[in-house]
């Protein structure tokens, strides 16, 4: 073969030994697929530990019905009954060890997240009660007007 053919080969083989050296030297030793069947496929097996003490951040609907059972149960017989609780009041990772960490955000940006409205009728986002927020009382905080744990078609 010529030079204009080798060159190029030779140029894709170095680099395909340089990156299969530097993947020796930079991947751990026990990363990979360690067990048959292992659901989260590829990982490190001395991380095992170092996530089993790793604190939950978000706790889910459950956790919050343990205190908050009628506010829970509101939620879930309104039409936002799909929604954990934590979307829209934080995660629950210090509460109640520490309530004032757990903030209520009751901001306008919060709720036009998912109300604003989107003109995509191919999505399940069109079928969303959507609001302009530009002309929708935009100097107002949406509970003013509306309960987030009781939201009605008259609502929006």
């Amino acid at each position: 073969m010529k030079n204009h053919i080798w060159r190029p080969l030779l140029v894709v083989i170095a680099l395909v030994l340089a990156i299969l050296i530097v993947r020796a030297i930079v991947v751990p030793d026990d990363f990979g697929v360690h067990e048959a069947g292992y659901m989260y496929g590829w990982y490190r097996e001395g991380n095992i530990e170092e996530w089993k003490d790793f604190k939950v951040k978000y706790q889910g609907s459950a956790y919050c019905a343990g205190c908050h059972v009628d506010k829970v149960e509101d939620r879930e017989r309104s039409r936002h009954g799909f929604i954990e609780c934590e979307n829209c009041h934080g995660p629950a990772i210090d509460h109640p060890e520490d309530p004032p960490a757990l903030n209520i955000d009751t901001s306008r940006e919060l709720c036009i997240r998912c109300h604003s409205w989107l003109p995509y009728p191919t999505s399940d986002r069109s079928s969303i009660p959507g609001i302009d927020p530009a002309t929708h009382n935009p100097d107002m905080e949406c509970v003013m007007c509306h309960d987030p744990h009781h939201p009605n078609l008259e609502d929006m």
